[in-house]
């Protein structure tokens, strides 16, 4: 375990360091936001041989054909992970979104798995159904290694031990099983698990896919499906949501470590909170007020904060006057009397309700707009649900988007996600903190940039994506960059590195190694292996000019291995994002053992 640094960070907050999201409509979190800020809405309206469930449903005229579609639902790339085709076959999707996920959240957030010395807790939600649906494995009179290897990747319960397993981490691994809250009871836990200093980070989520995949569903009056597909949060014409898919997780670290780390922060966790109706219930399934407002108001005691400094409130949001003015009850009697100065949105007019996902769309939603210090409309919202007495309450829908300026002075949003069976569960997310001013960069200085893949087509699109992303954010330092790159990706077989003194270099050399100091694993110049100072973690740099860089570089692309922590020793380089693994997809579906 690492020891805490002093630090003046209050010990019960948790830094969010990394982030994943695969969305209908959205394969990263750069689209979602995206679709968010852009008021668009992603749910499909499908053809009749689209849809594969009985055609008795599908003709009735009650069946209504929009979804939430993912369209990697049924592929994976098992190789990055060294799974064979068959076992990757018998995994539920709902185990191979949560794996690539938690893969990508940890790149996302600078870390390399192979590099990690620390224990790493895996939380994560997931659908029971889904794997009987799926293809359950036969009844075997044999416990054997094959019926074994079939059963733990086929089952809901090993979804995060499979993840631990696969990317080389040790740590808690729990998944669990509450109902479309599961996203925030995953980081509920993930989080109670950091402060008690169970784990050095964690990774929290939820994965679901709705199978037959895609599907519609079947409206019935006063439920909480859509009569037309759409969802309309708090509008009066409001009939319900449409079910969706997706895969959310998050990368987790107390916030102080996160500082004293140099990593890169979206958002904190000031506090989170769940409950259970139980009897009290006033049908089951449904929320109810009281224990609704007991969880809200939980999460913002545990952080320690006042309900008029929360000037965000992702609900719920099911779309159906009578369950938002049951949530709308609830969440004013947790803020109290003051009025009109919290924004409430929901997601779900977007990309439709994903089930235990749900709660995840609606904090990364709340996490970049916290990042972006935007406030993004709720869409279908165009006549009001006058029975919400909006003016008498502490919210004022959000039907266009704002500019996000707290009269508070800090920006705070809660997020709210119910569960069928009385869950109830509440998360309070604040902007980051302020980054500590340094000295600019030394510019002209060399660096060394390093890419690695499985093979060569990979690592030719990790070179456009990130060419094209340095291209997107000029405000990224080169110090920054390679020290992410060097530090915080797996290192593959097929390399790539360049020696740059600009981004511009950098850039130009990620389009052609022509025109940088640039090296390939094919092209590599040989190198002496007697010409290098080498420790248990590698060559050491023998130094920093081009020409150390250069043999360095050399080296490192045909298979040596590299003290990358003693070439950045003494920087004050950060963590940033950058793009991820570009999987290469491939379908896998299983339809008998």
């Amino acid at each position: 375990m690492t020891d805490s640094p002093e630090q003046d960070y209050d010990p019960g907050d948790v830094a969010v360091i990394g982030m994943s999201l695969r969305a209908p409509g959205a394969r990263t979190k750069e689209q979602f936001w995206d679709v968010l800020v852009n008021g668009r809405e992603t749910v499909s309206f499908l053809a009749k041989d689209d849809i594969h469930v009985d055609e008795t449903l599908i003709h009735s005229p009650f069946y209504v054909r929009a979804c939430g579609v993912l369209d990697t639902y049924d592929k994976f790339d098992p190789s990055v992970f060294g799974i064979s085709d068959r076992m990757a076959a018998a995994m539920t999707p709902e185990n191979r979104l949560f794996l690539e996920s938690a893969w990508e959240s940890l790149e996302d957030g600078g870390y390399d798995p192979d590099r990690l010395n620390s224990e790493i807790g895996m939380y994560g939600a997931n659908n029971p159904q889904t794997a009987a649906l799926y293809s359950s494995p036969p009844d075997r009179v044999s416990v054997g290694p094959e019926a074994i290897e079939a059963s733990l990747a086929w089952s809901p319960d090993t979804m995060t031990s499979n993840a631990l397993y696969y990317m080389g981490l040790t740590g808690e691994a729990v998944t669990v099983a509450t109902a479309c809250a599961g996203f925030h009871y995953a980081v509920h836990l993930a989080c109670q698990s950091l402060l008690l200093g169970q784990s050095d980070m964690a990774i929290a989520g939820g994965a679901m896919v709705r199978l037959p995949h895609p599907r519609g569903h079947l409206w019935e009056e006063n439920r909480i499906l859509s009569k037309d597909g759409h969802c309309r949060p708090f509008d009066a014409n409001g009939t319900g949501t449409a079910l969706s898919s997706g895969v959310v997780t998050l990368l987790l670290k107390p916030l102080g470590r996160a500082v004293a780390d140099r990593d890169h922060v979206y958002a904190v966790v000031r506090g989170s909170a769940v409950n259970n109706n139980g009897v009290s219930a006033m049908a089951y399934g449904l929320a109810q007020p009281e224990r609704l407002s007991a969880c809200i108001a939980a999460a913002m005691e545990v952080g320690g904060v006042a309900p008029d400094t929360v000037s965000m409130y992702e609900a719920n949001g099911l779309g159906l006057p009578m369950t938002d003015e049951l949530e709308v009850h609830a969440a004013t009697m947790a803020f109290g009397k003051q009025t009109a100065t919290t924004s409430i949105g929901g997601v779900k007019g977007n990309v439709g309700h994903g089930g235990v996902v749900s709660g995840g769309f609606g904090a990364i939603k709340a996490a970049l707009a916290l990042y972006h210090k935007t406030l993004p409309a709720t869409i279908n919202l165009t006549e009001v649900n006058q029975d919400l007495d909006f003016p008498s309450t502490p919210f004022v829908p959000q039907i266009e988007g704002a500019d996000w300026d707290p009269e508070a002075g800090i920006r705070r949003a809660g997020i709210t996600s119910i569960g069928g069976g009385g869950y109830n569960a509440h998360l309070l997310l604040e902007e980051a903190p302020a980054v500590a001013e340094r000295d600019p960069e030394d510019a002209g200085r060399p660096r060394l940039a390093t890419l690695s893949a499985l093979d060569d087509d990979a690592l030719t699109r990790q070179r456009t994506r990130l060419r094209e992303w340095l291209e997107a954010d000029p405000g990224l330092r080169l110090d920054d960059i390679c020290f992410t790159l060097n530090l915080g990706r797996k290192v593959m077989a097929r390399r790539w590195a360049a020696v740059v003194r600009s981004r511009e270099e950098l850039i130009a050399a990620l389009a052609d190694d022509a025109r940088g100091p640039a090296t390939t694993t094919a092209a590599a110049p040989q190198t002496d292996p007697g010409a290098f100072s080498v420790n248990d973690n590698g060559i050491v740099p023998s130094g920093r000019d081009a020409r150390a860089l250069s043999d360095l570089a050399a080296a490192w692309v045909t298979g040596r291995q590299v003290d990358f922590d003693a070439l950045h020793l003494g920087e004050a380089s950060r963590r940033v994002p950058l793009p991820t693994y570009p999987f290469q997809p491939r379908r896998f579906w299983r339809t008998d053992w």
